[in-house]
């Protein structure tokens, strides 16, 4: 993430990867890009900082290999959509557009599967830790 809180790729990749961006309500979230430039996949989630979009697309990442979608039918419009259902019912990523065909979309999900196993793993800060002591100091 750069001082203009607009996010970077993974790797200094400049098309495809990891790419966490602010939101305008100042929050982040996180896309996947293919290697063409093409936005694979995006976070409906926000996250406060720029490293809470990082761990949870590394959580993501590293449990890739269980990942299931529930293909559903775009609400307006024509189409269908992938999502991965996340806690409380709240989609954890879903796919960036819509897809003509249903069996399209199912592609289109083990795609996004084989890409995300396909990310290196982030280098990601420790959470902050108190530097205080039991008794206050």
């Amino acid at each position: 993430m750069n001082a203009s809180g607009r996010g970077n790729t993974a790797a200094g990749a400049s098309r495809g990867g990891f790419r966490a961006e602010c939101a305008p309500d100042g929050r982040y979230r996180w896309q996947l890009k293919a290697p063409n430039g093409r936005v694979v996949a995006i976070t409906p989630a926000l996250f406060e900082t720029p490293g809470e979009a990082e761990r949870g697309f590394d959580g993501l990442r590293a449990g890739a290999a269980e990942l299931t979608a529930r293909i559903t039918h775009v609400r307006d419009g024509i189409g269908w959509i992938w999502v991965v259902p996340g806690s409380r019912g709240l989609p954890e990523v879903r796919s960036s557009r819509a897809y003509e065909r249903y069996a399209t979309c199912q592609n289109a999900f083990r795609r996004f599967v084989v890409l995300l196993a396909k990310q290196p793993a982030r280098e990601l800060p420790e959470r902050a830790v108190s530097l205080r002591r039991p008794d206050g100091r």
